[in-house]
């Protein structure tokens, strides 16, 4: 049996922890791999690798971390088939899928390339009579991550390169469900000439979590997951002084206007909806059909949810594969039997769904539900899988204050032709990602990621400009030059004078 171990101070470590988890293939149902959870003492043997490496890694010139972070883009590049084949294994995705999620993290990588210039300070000459004044960006210190199963690429790559550049170092505390792609990144990472401990990865359970929520080394914590934790790694990080981010859970409503392309509506949300198994923050879980194109709309997605090609992720043909663990797939099965006990109209049923040399595997096909009212639980809650509800809304007015009504505000699209509504509907929606005729709205690297309300802990988003000060603490220079003369004592505030 394949053992896991941690990453730390650019080798693998077993630590001193007895406690195992075990890593399944989603496909078989079978166990592919046991994986070592940190303990107290193991966290805290990593933050100190961290800190230590933290004193020469932050003062190297930003164009040298550069340098470093160019061959690690080189070299995930270079082993992308490699990279993909894990998270097919580990996660389940598609083929197809697993490498547009790792595509989106080495965008993340390519910029944070450009840290030299993402770093430059703001000068102002002559802010009093010569007096001058500027401002400069330096690294926090030790950084963690804390990043959930659905992306073990894309998720951890929105964190630790950006922190790394900025010239922090880093703890990564990755899914225990599906952590080798983790592993095999700081390998990468180390072959690409980062200097050891910058980068470290450490397996693990709450236990892991908790340690570094309270080692007082950490200086900041970024975390994806759901709200509940991530409502309890804000309050208690913050509590420990630390600056967070943390992103939690969504309810993300595709509104569906009358006068849209609908055959673009429809395949928007499927890809949307059922890609990657629904297992995304980002999925659109809720089809608000507006006005008379309810019918229309539900009788096009019956036929393609119907003809969904389901299966292993490295079969070519397969459009969507397994959830994650059998214990997931419990969950989502039992969040379609409470949306059929509630009285909502089940259109397509995935639930019975065997696949020949599969049948052990953690499958579901995909569901579709039809009236679904904003009362029930399966349009309250986040049932990260293959299910579709369609809530039937009268008018533009009532979509709105459906979606800005919800406690989650992730992301949201607008399927329309008219560009009032278009640009309405951007302007007054309470989301913090938001798609005009696009299913699902990740903004690009350069851009930041994140939502409102429940869905995001903490007032930086991810990635991007955002990212660049979230792992960073600005210091502001005020300097004058003697010029020879004495002057008295001065008792009062500074004036620019």
């Amino acid at each position: 049996m394949n053992l896991i171990e941690h990453f730390i101070d650019g080798k693998t470590v077993k630590g001193s922890s007895k406690k195992k988890s075990k890593v399944f293939n989603p496909a078989t149902g079978e166990q592919s791999a046991e994986v070592i959870l940190a303990s107290k003492s193991d966290v805290d043997l990593a933050v100190q690798k961290a800190k230590q490496a933290f004193n020469d890694w932050s003062r190297k010139p930003p164009a040298q971390r550069a340098k470093v972070i160019f061959k690690f883009k080189e070299l995930i590049e270079k082993n992308s088939d490699e990279l993909i084949k894990i998270i097919v294994s580990e996660h389940g995705k598609v083929y197809e899928d697993a490498k547009g999620s790792l595509t989106r993290g080495l965008e993340v990588v390519e910029f944070a390339c450009g840290i030299p210039h993402l770093l430059k300070g703001e000068f102002t000459e002559n802010v009093g009579t010569d007096v001058d004044s500027w401002s400069v960006r330096q690294p926090l210190g030790v950084c963690a991550g804390i990043t959930p199963f659905n992306f073990p690429a894309m998720v951890p790559m929105w964190m630790f390169p950006i922190a790394i550049a900025c010239g922090n170092t880093f703890i990564l505390k990755p899914s225990e469900k599906d952590p080798s792609c983790s592993i095999k990144l700081a390998q990468l990472f180390l072959e690409a000439g980062l200097p050891q401990g910058v980068f470290n990865v450490v397996n693990g359970d709450k236990e892991a979590v908790d340690a570094l929520l309270t080692n007082k080394d950490v200086s900041a914590i970024s975390f994806v997951g759901s709200t509940p934790i991530a409502k309890y790694i804000y309050e208690n990080a913050a509590k420990n002084e630390k600056r967070v981010q943390a992103l939690g859970g969504a309810k993300n409503h595709c509104v569906v206007m009358p006068d849209c392309d609908l055959d673009q509506a429809v395949n928007g949300l499927m890809g949307a909806a059922y890609g990657s198994a629904g297992e995304r923050c980002m999925a659109q879980s809720v089809a608000v059909a507006v006005g008379k194109v309810g019918d229309k709309l539900v009788n096009k997605l019956a036929k393609k949810v119907e003809s969904l090609k389901v299966g292993p992720g490295m079969d070519k043909n397969s459009e969507m594969g397994p959830l994650v663990t059998k214990q997931h797939l419990e969950k989502v099965i039992g969040y379609v039997d409470h949306g059929v006990k509630e009285g909502a109209k089940l259109v397509v049923d995935g639930r019975n769904i065997k696949l020949q040399g599969y049948e052990k595997g953690f499958f579901i096909g995909g569901c579709l539900f039809d009236h679904v009212e904003k009362k029930m639980k399966i349009y309250k809650e986040e049932i990260f899988g293959p299910v579709l509800s369609v809530v039937r809304v009268k008018d533009f007015e009532s979509a709105v204050k459906l979606i800005n009504d919800h406690e989650f505000g992730n992301g949201t699209s607008i399927y329309t032709r008219d560009g009032d509504v278009g640009r309405t509907f951007a302007s007054r929606i309470k989301i913090g990602m938001v798609g005009i005729n696009i299913p699902i709205p990740v903004p690009v690297a350069y851009h930041s990621f994140g939502g409102w309300k429940r869905s995001l802990f903490g007032d930086q988003h991810m990635h991007g400009l955002e990212g660049i000060r979230f792992y960073t603490k600005l210091k502001t220079i005020t300097s004058k030059w003697p010029t020879g003369l004495t002057s008295d004592p001065d008792f009062v505030m500074p004036t620019l004078n």
